[in-house]
């Protein structure tokens, strides 16, 4: 059964767009020489361009990226309400704006070179331009979304290096505003610490006593004298070192003055000190990380004098009887027990001995198995050993724990490096400057990244009208070729396969 005529009208025309043209060249209804013509066409309306009347809608289309056959058409319908004047009683115009037109148009009509030119025009902004524009609009959203993933990395990065700055500020007791200063500043502050300590050492006289009975006892030497640096602070507090060596009250102290301030280093000096022990050391001699070179006078010491600029403030050492008047302390005389190096370690060395001792004797008297042999050993020991009792010892060892803690801590032990090296605060500056100036280059390369991420906003924003008249053009491209091979085919729908805008 034969379908009749009238069918076939409602049977839709389907074309693949990327094979539009040749289906067109396949049917003959464009010629082959289609590109000559169009070039042809495109000077002569580059010409006509160059005289154009004053009209809105002329204006809007010469505006647009590309004029092609239907365009022309416009300007023609327009061109006959602004150039009918001159039409003669033939019906011709005698404008030649209005001849260039109407053979510009002629010219595209020839082998349907319009077309042609539809089609390729068509295939191009599906092919190239379309997509072109879209993976640039991607490129600029995938570059917001990292470049703002970093802006975040390095906002999270800032604040970890800020607060391990300041968590470093907060060790050395200081608030971090300036940090030379502020260190310097703290030294003042030593003196009245180190005079607490003496002050409460005091407090040890008893167990002093105890562990002065326990050696004479048990080293059977009772003229021997346990821990006499400790000793004397029990008994006259932090003293200066004159009195701990002649045993006299000075008449004058002359004190080292304190460091000349220096300038400050670059920032970009980065020195890793490590970090400082969290615990008191449980035996030996304490290293405060001091190295005492010999003075230039060949004095061993720290010369605290005022050098010449560019060398570090020493602190001179003169020894007892050295170039001192009678009874005038100098140098590390002029110091106290416990601002002095030397007699600062003997003096822990001695308390973390009694502390030991204290510790053992309190573990004998809380374990019965110990006591009794504590007991037996014990019998013919003097009644200062015998009548102790635990809860006394366990006040002494707290005290003398006490005491070690404070010298033993950070604060105490940066504050004794900075009053014996100059150099020692220049150091600890740069390594904090140089947190800070971390922390202060990752936020300004966060800002760096927001411009460049605000940039790449600014294109998308940029491109977004320039897909969105390609999509526009694309469309009215699409719909005036079918329009104009259904017309070819009496009417019949034409679908133009694959146009994805």
């Amino acid at each position: 059964m034969q379908a009749a005529p009238q069918d076939y009208q409602n049977v839709p025309i389907d074309i693949q767009t990327s094979k539009l043209l040749d289906w067109l060249l396949d049917r003959r209804h464009c010629g082959r020489r289609w590109p000559a013509q169009v070039a042809q066409v495109r000077e002569r309306i580059r010409a006509a361009l160059q005289d154009m009347p004053e009209h809105p809608e002329i204006r809007e289309l010469l505006q647009g990226s590309y004029l092609h056959y239907f365009h022309c058409l416009r300007i023609v319908e327009i061109l006959k309400g602004t150039e009918a004047s001159t039409k003669n009683l033939f019906g011709r115009y005698s404008s030649q704006r209005m001849k260039d037109w109407q053979e510009i148009v002629s010219l595209y009509e020839k082998d349907n070179a319009y077309l042609a030119e539809l089609s390729s025009l068509l295939g191009r902004s599906i092919s190239y331009e379309l997509p072109a524009l879209r993976r640039q609009r991607g490129r600029c959203l995938q570059a917001q979304q990292e470049l703002a993933r970093r802006e975040d990395e390095c906002q999270a990065r800032a604040g970890e290096l800020r607060e391990r700055f300041l968590g470093s500020c907060r060790q050395y007791g200081i608030a971090g505003e300036d940090v030379r200063r502020e260190l310097l500043a703290q030294v003042q502050a030593l003196p009245s610490l180190l005079s607490r300590v003496g002050d409460g050492a005091s407090a040890l006289g008893d167990a002093i006593e105890l562990y002065q009975a326990c050696v004479a006892f048990v080293c059977d030497s009772p003229g021997a004298q346990a821990l006499p640096l400790l000793r004397h602070v029990v008994s006259h507090g932090n003293s200066s070192v004159f009195r701990w060596r002649t045993g006299q009250e000075p008449l004058r102290l002359e004190r080292p003055q304190p460091p000349p301030e220096a300038p400050e280093p670059p920032p970009q000096d980065t020195i890793d000190w490590g970090d400082f022990p969290t615990e008191p050391p449980q035996g030996g001699d304490i290293d405060w990380g001091i190295t005492v070179e010999p003075s230039p006078q060949g004095d061993d010491g720290i010369d605290w004098g005022d050098g010449e600029k560019g060398q570090e403030g020493t602190i001179t050492v003169v020894e007892a009887g050295t170039e001192a008047p009678e009874g005038v302390a100098r140098g590390s005389d002029a110091l106290t027990l416990l601002e002095n190096p030397e007699t600062r370690n003997q003096f822990i060395d001695e308390l973390m001995e009694l502390e030991l001792f204290l510790a053992q004797r309190l573990l004998e008297l809380e374990d019965e198995a110990l006591d009794v042999v504590a007991l037996s050993q014990f019998q013919l020991a003097p009644a200062v050993l015998q009548g102790q009792s635990p809860e006394r010892l366990r006040a002494q060892l707290a005290t003398a724990r006490g005491l070690l803690a404070q010298l033993c801590s950070r604060s105490v032990q940066h504050l004794c490096m900075i009053l014996a090296s100059p150099r020692y605060v220049e150091r600890v500056t740069a390594l904090l400057r140089q947190q800070s100036l971390q922390a202060e280059l990752l936020l300004a390369k966060r800002e760096a990244l927001g411009q460049r991420r605000r940039q790449a906003l600014a294109e998308q924003g940029a491109l977004e009208p320039r897909l969105q008249q390609l999509q526009e053009r694309t469309r009215e491209l699409q719909r005036l070729i079918e329009a104009d091979i259904s017309k070819r085919y009496g009417g019949r729908p034409v679908n133009l396969m694959g146009v994805n805008v």
